[in-house]
Order: structure tokens, then C-alpha cells, then sequence
């Protein structure tokens, strides 16, 4: 799983969102940053508020008092396929490289490589200067 400052940055660069089953999130406060959630129409599903706002609702007792979330307050955590999906046509290769020291998974752009411990880490890192053009 990405980091959710690289998360955030990721959204600060234009990644949009259209939340789907399966998609983990975090809810952007101090008290929850550190808890990850799977959008599920079992446990959180989507939905609208009284105001038109995107919402997650916790069903049950699922999540303590937890009733809902404004779509705003949370920051998607996109999947390795997900970052893979949004880079697109961008993307050519991935590649592990081994080495003594341990090893690196590499994405290959048209114009960049980008070296990370995982492979998610290096999806993301790509997809963050390509969104930049950075």
C-alpha cells in the first residue's frame, strides 16, 4: 500500500477518484490517518448526503461510532493495478532489479525510470511525474 503523502500528492496533481468496491482509503485526520478502508457495499458504501456531498457510510457498528464520511475527507490509497490503469499509454515496462544490496522494481515511462522497494512505490512515483510532467 502507497504512503498517503504520496496519496495526497497524487490527488494535489489531478488523480481523480471515482470510488468503486475494492478501493482502500484513509480518513485524513489525525486520529484515523493510520487506518486504511475498503469501500464495500457490505461494510462502506457509497453514497450521497443531504447536501449533494459524495459520502462513505459505515454500516452498523462495523467502525465504533463511525456513521459517515464526506467523499473530501478521505484520500484514496489506489491499488498497484490502479496506478498501472492511470498511467496509461505512459507506461512500458516494469522490471525487478536484484542486486546484493536487495533490489528495486523499476517502471519504465518513454521518458523516465523510476527506482522504488515496491512495486506500488514505483507505479506511483512514475505516475506522480507524469502527472507533474516532472
Amino acid at each position: 500500500m502507497i504512503d498517503i503523502d504520496i496519496a495526497r500528492r497524487l490527488r494535489g496533481a489531478g488523480l481523480d477518484w471515482e470510488p468503486a468496491d475494492g478501493d482502500w482509503f484513509v480518513v485524513d485526520n489525525e486520529l484515523l490517518r493510520g487506518d486504511p478502508f475498503m469501500l464495500s457495499s457490505m461494510v462502506i458504501e457509497r453514497g450521497v448526503s443531504r447536501h449533494g456531498q459524495n459520502v462513505f457510510r459505515f454500516n452498523g457498528t462495523t467502525e465504533w461510532a463511525l456513521d459517515s464520511v464526506e467523499q473530501y475527507e478521505a484520500v484514496w490509497i489506489p491499488r498497484e493495478d490502479q496506478l498501472r490503469e492511470a498511467l496509461g499509454e505512459a507506461f512500458l515496462e516494469l522490471r525487478r532489479e536484484v542486486r546484493e544490496d536487495g533490489g528495486s522494481f523499476v517502471v519504465s515511462t518513454a521518458d523516465r525510470e523510476v527506482r522504488a522497494p515496491s512495486a506500488e512505490d514505483a507505479y506511483a512515483g512514475a505516475l506522480l511525474l507524469t502527472l507533474t510532467n516532472g
